[in-house]
């Protein structure tokens, strides 16, 4: 893997992901349990596949199919975007939709467009 300098979002997404789901990092201390001392993912040291951290790697990264594409230049699962809100999840049988929210709101918007063609149909009808 090419070894090149992370963006400002790639970087915030790393920092995220540490903070939120990586057991290992102490939030109150700012620092890595395993380590005693700083967490060298959280600050932006190296992170080809090889530097990183072995917990962030195997525990966290796959978490973010995204990042970890990004990360690691492997395959990660194969994702799609929701028909609603444009969210990438990962695939599963034919889902179409991220989310119970989603779902709502596609089935009120088929509900919608069916209920105008009827209604068009039945104009036309007359």
């Amino acid at each position: 893997m090419k070894i090149r300098e992370l963006t400002k979002k790639e970087l915030q997404e790393i920092r995220r992901s540490v903070k939120i789901m990586c057991a290992n990092y102490d939030g109150h201390y700012n620092e890595c349990v395993l380590l005693n001392g700083p967490c060298y993912m959280f600050y932006g040291y190296a992170y080809t596949n090889t530097g990183m951290c072995k917990w962030f790697r195997n525990a966290v990264l796959p978490l973010g199919p995204e990042l970890e594409r990004t990360l690691t230049g492997s395959a990660a699962p194969e994702t799609k975007p929701c028909s609603i809100c444009g969210k990438a999840f990962p695939l599963n049988g034919r889902q179409t939709y991220c989310s119970e929210k989603c779902v709502k709101a596609g089935r009120r918007k088929s509900v919608a467009k069916n209920v105008r063609e009827y209604r068009k149909r039945k104009k036309d009808d007359m």
